[in-house]
């Protein structure tokens, strides 16, 4: 393959950036623009050991061209680099010009540019990771939790390929167990697969608690739908600015100001929430607050937690009890709110209907890690056993969920006495599943939408 280069760090003014370049003359292309200051042979540096230099750019014939900065090389060895081919890593200072006119250089000295992927690409046809591990490094560079950045670190260091491979090799040993006696039952004992029930059943029941898994791992990724419900002026604008951290919504003492949905991110209990500050619940002739209510109880229903705000100032309205019909049975924290005003509302129906409540101002900056911790215990995102793996994407759902259906085929056809070699076929249907998700048999077509997630220079 040809040895290729690209800009490893963001593409944005900053300290340092890294070049990377990666193939079989690696090294001798960095050796046209990297000159170690103590006269160091770049082509015998052992691997994992760095040099300070000048960079250059223009050089022809051995001569040395325009210097344009110093920086560090450092050099990696094959195999045991990331791709598993010779790499140099040249770090210059991060200016985005500079940057470019290093990578430039790599380019008039040989390097081709790099795709998108192409490193962590590479490492996979090397059998430096699997696929699932390749998809684990795209899920740690696009984290933006810290549930969800745990969950991508163990899927890198192989807990679903792991997961994945113990039901491959079960059902492995049976498919070969089936060949076996069907090419050769005069030299074997007596075969009874009926006994391979519970082995297939255990295997199924894995693969429904992997695929099980694949919601939990979407909310920690996507971040988990919620909204802020009350009727008006209780103080769900004020809520999601303390959220916030910032102005993002209107608050005045106008009743009905909120008319349209105002969506953010923010991290709170550990988990990636997709927050909305909803239009107040109530009756109304206004037609633009009516079709914010309309959009409240609509983003309502879609919603996987949500936080119910009534004001400790004011006692239990009409408008109060049919939003605590409509969350009947739905993933809710109970928050009172307006605690430094006297108190007006009937505490103890509220607990009855929605057991312990949080207690806070909105205003004040204190009450958010009291909501934080509030949160974290209700969506507990630690229910997700990290250490075993999990369903990351739906590529990976769509192979499990092949392979889980394949299991159930087989055991249903040994149920009705079909043949063992009608068994064996269903049971190698599994396998090419199993071995589809975790990248043992895959298309190139396959492998090019994954990497299509990746930047350049991963």
């Amino acid at each position: 393959m040809s040895t290729i280069a690209a800009i490893a760090t963001p593409p944005a003014t900053g300290g340092i950036s890294v070049i990377r370049i990666s193939g079989e003359n690696a090294l001798e292309i960095a050796a046209k623009l990297f000159k170690p200051v103590n006269g160091r042979n770049i082509s015998e540096m052992r691997g994992y050991t760095a040099a300070y230099g000048n960079i250059y750019c223009g050089a022809e014939g051995g001569e040395i061209g325009e210097r344009l900065d110093d920086g560090i090389l450092l050099v990696f060895r094959a195999p045991h680099s990331y791709t598993g081919e010779d790499v140099a890593e040249i770090t210059c200072h991060g200016g985005m010009l500079i940057t470019r006119r290093v990578l430039r250089a790599c380019f008039d000295a040989g390097a081709q540019p790099a795709k998108a992927g192409e490193f962590t690409r590479r490492a996979l046809l090397a059998g430096k990771m699997t696929l699932t591990q390749a998809e684990a490094v795209a899920d740690i560079i696009n984290s933006r939790s810290d549930q969800f950045l745990k969950c991508a670190a163990a899927q890198l260091d192989g807990a679903l390929y792991r997961k994945i491979n113990g039901i491959k090799q079960t059902i492995l040993d049976i498919a070969s167990e089936i060949t076996a006696w069907i090419d050769y039952p005069d030299e074997l004992d007596s075969f009874e697969i009926g006994s391979k029930i519970g082995q297939l059943t255990d295997c199924r029941l894995r693969l429904k608690l992997l695929l099980e898994s694949f919601d939990v791992g979407q909310a920690l990724r996507d971040g988990i739908s919620a909204a802020i419900v009350g009727k008006p002026n209780v103080g769900k604008s004020t809520l999601m600015n303390l959220l916030v951290g910032c102005e993002r919504s209107i608050v005045t003492d106008i009743e009905g100001t909120t008319t349209d949905i105002i969506e953010e991110n923010v991290i709170l209990g550990g988990a990636l929430l997709r927050i909305a500050d909803c239009a107040g619940i109530r009756e109304t002739d206004n037609p633009v607050e009516r079709i914010g209510v309309v959009k409240m109880e609509k983003r309502l229903e879609q919603s996987q937690l949500i936080f119910a705000v009534f004001d400790y100032s004011r006692p239990l309205e009409n408008d109060d009890y049919r939003l605590i019909e409509k969350l009947k049975g739905r993933n809710v924290l109970c928050v009172i709110n307006k605690l430094d005003l006297e108190n007006k509302l009937d505490m103890a129906y509220l607990a009855a209907k929605f057991g312990k409540a949080v207690e806070i101002s909105a205003n004040n900056p204190g009450s958010l890690r009291i909501l934080n911790e509030a949160v974290g215990k209700l969506i507990n995102p630690e229910k997700l056993d990290i250490s075993a793996g999990f369903i990351a994407n739906e590529r990976q759902r769509t192979a499990a969920l092949k392979a889980e259906k394949a299991i159930e085929a087989a055991i249903d056809g040994i149920d009705k006495g079909v043949t063992l070699d009608a068994v064996g076929v269903m049971l190698e249907s599994a396998l090419d599943s199993l071995m589809e998700l975790t990248g043992e048999n895959v298309s190139e077509e396959i492998i090019d939408r994954v990497f299509e997630r990746f930047c350049v220079g991963k």
